[in-house]
C-alpha cells in the first residue's frame, strides 16, 4: 500500500480483497436466467460458496433484479432489442421480458438474499445508470466491487466496466459467471482481462479467507 497525495494505493490483491472495503455484487441471478445457462451447476455452486463466505466476512451484498420499463418510457433501441430476442416483428405482441411477479424474474431461490442483503431493481445493462449505486458505494466506503451473475457479456461486463471508470477496483468471478454462450462468456472473460482482474472463485474466496 502506497499513499500519493491524498490518496492510498492498494498494490497487491490482498490489500484490494479486503472484506472491510469490498462489496459482492450478484447480477440478475434471476430463475429465467439460471435455467438457460451452458454451466449451470459449476455456476450455481461457485457463487453460492462466494456468497456465504463474503457474509460470514460481513462484507455487503447487493442482488441485482431485471425489471423492465412500460413499453411507452423504453427506447425505441431497447424495444428494437426485445423485437429481435423474441423473434417479433410486431412490438404490440411483445412479452414482457421478466415480467415483475413472475417465476422468471424472481432471483433464484438457493441464492436469495439475507435479510441485510440489497436488492437493486434496475432497467439498464449497468449497475450505475439508472441506479443511486455509486453514491450508495462511496457512502459505505466502498473501494472494491466483484462481480458474479448473469449474463457475461452483457450486464457483468458492462458493469465491470463502467465500475472501473468510477475509480473501483473491479474484480470478476470468472465462474461465478455465466451465459447461454459459452463462446461468448470465455471471449467476455477475454476482453474484461484487459480493463479489470479477472479471477477464479476458488483464488477470490482463499484472499477473503485469509482475513
Amino acid at each position: 500500500m502506497k499513499t500519493f497525495g491524498n490518496k492510498t494505493i492498494f498494490e497487491s490483491i490482498d490489500e484490494i480483497l479486503d472484506p472491510e472495503h469490498t462489496v459482492l455484487v450478484n447480477w440478475d441471478i434471476q430463475n429465467g436466467l439460471v435455467k438457460n445457462i451452458f454451466n449451470r451447476e459449476e455456476f450455481l455452486g461457485n457463487a453460492k460458496k462466494l456468497t456465504e463466505l463474503s457474509r460470514e466476512k460481513g462484507m455487503p451484498i447487493v442482488y441485482t433484479k431485471i425489471t423492465p420499463l412500460p413499453f411507452r418510457y423504453m427506447a425505441s433501441s431497447g424495444i428494437y432489442s426485445y423485437m429481435k430476442r423474441f423473434g417479433v416483428s410486431d412490438p404490440a405482441k411483445l412479452p414482457v421480458f421478466m415480467e415483475p411477479g413472475s417465476s422468471d424474474a424472481e432471483i433464484y431461490p438457493d441464492l436469495a438474499p439475507a435479510k441485510d442483503d440489497y436488492v437493486i431493481n434496475k432497467n439498464t445493462a449497468s449497475l450505475f445508470i439508472g441506479t443511486n449505486v455509486d453514491n450508495m458505494f462511496k457512502a459505505a466506503g466502498i473501494k472494491t466491487v466483484i462481480f458474479t451473475g448473469i449474463a457475461t457479456e452483457i450486464g457483468v461486463e458492462s458493469s465491470a466496466r463502467d465500475s472501473g471508470n468510477l475509480g473501483y477496483y473491479t474484480v470478476v468471478a470468472a465462474d461465478s459467471c455465466s451465459s447461454r454462450s459459452k463462446e461468448m462468456h470465455e471471449a467476455s472473460l477475454k476482453s474484461m482481462s484487459a480493463v479489470c482482474m479477472v479471477m477464479d472463485t476458488k483464488s477470490i474466496m482463499e484472499i477473503l479467507e485469509k482475513k
